[in-house]
């Protein structure tokens, strides 16, 4: 399986990992006051979904980064669809090398894409870049139990080995500067209806495939599923919203 590959499977679709709207309006509903039109950064913005929502919620110039030219362009298309492209500037840049000036958001967003990096080495990469005493806001899988079921244990040590607990995530924040200030789980919902219901159908489209790397990448995701509808009470995704401290 190779990142080509998963990129392709997840063209077209309306977001590439757990999510929705209405948890991207959650989490905006629970941020602390933040400035008149906001200066925000959206890292792995994918499709552009929470981006639009970003920039609709809270007026502010919001710029969106991805590396896949397809999820980029059609982020652009769900701005001019909603109306807030001029609220929106889409560039091709990688979260780990962003250029941007330091100090000069007011808010970091970031859905279903720390994972990358890893929770440690994104909030260290991307701190210099918050204003003092700025938010960043984010969604993780994370462990909701201190004990997991040995098989979903195992599935994870081989996908997503640095999977933390999100009381582990909030001491690592700590410890690289920030303060934790709210958290809550995305709810099913997020994972089978939002995210596994058009991967099937892109899967069931795609299955025939000649291409042994997009057979790999269609066989893992398979294997994700089944994972999740045996173990998903023991593992989720979090949002987090933390606050740079001065």
């Amino acid at each position: 399986m190779s990142i080509e590959a998963l990129f392709k499977l997840h063209e077209g679709l309306p977001r590439g990992g757990p999510g929705s709207n209405q948890s991207t309006s959650e989490a905006i509903r629970r941020l602390p006051a933040l400035p008149a039109a906001p200066r925000i950064l959206d890292i792995g913005c994918g499709p552009g979904q929470q981006t639009v929502v970003l920039a609709r919620e809270l007026h502010g110039r919001t710029t969106a980064i991805d590396v896949y030219p397809p999820f980029l362009e059609a982020c652009r298309t769900e701005a001019q669809r909603a109306g807030v492209d001029s609220l929106i500037e889409v560039r091709d840049l990688s979260m780990d090398a962003m250029d941007f000036e330091l100090e000069s958001f007011d808010l970091i967003w970031s859905e279903g894409a720390v994972f990358i990096l890893g929770v440690e080495a994104a909030l260290r990469l991307w701190r210099p870049f918050l204003k003092p005493g700025a938010i960043i806001a984010f969604t993780e899988a994370t462990w909701l139990t201190e004990d997991p079921p040995a098989e979903a244990k195992e599935y994870w040590a081989q996908g997503y080995p640095v999977m933390a607990t999100a009381e582990a995530n909030e001491a690592t924040a700590k410890t690289l500067g920030y303060e934790a200030l709210d958290r809550f789980i995305l709810p099913a919902s997020d994972w089978t209806d939002e995210y596994y219901a058009p991967l099937k159908e892109r899967m069931d489209q795609t299955s025939d495939s000649a291409d042994p790397d997009m057979a790999a990448t269609i066989a893992e995701a398979l294997r994700e599923i089944e994972i999740f509808e045996r173990y998903g009470d023991s593992y989720g995704y979090v949002f987090y919203i933390l606050r740079k401290s001065a």
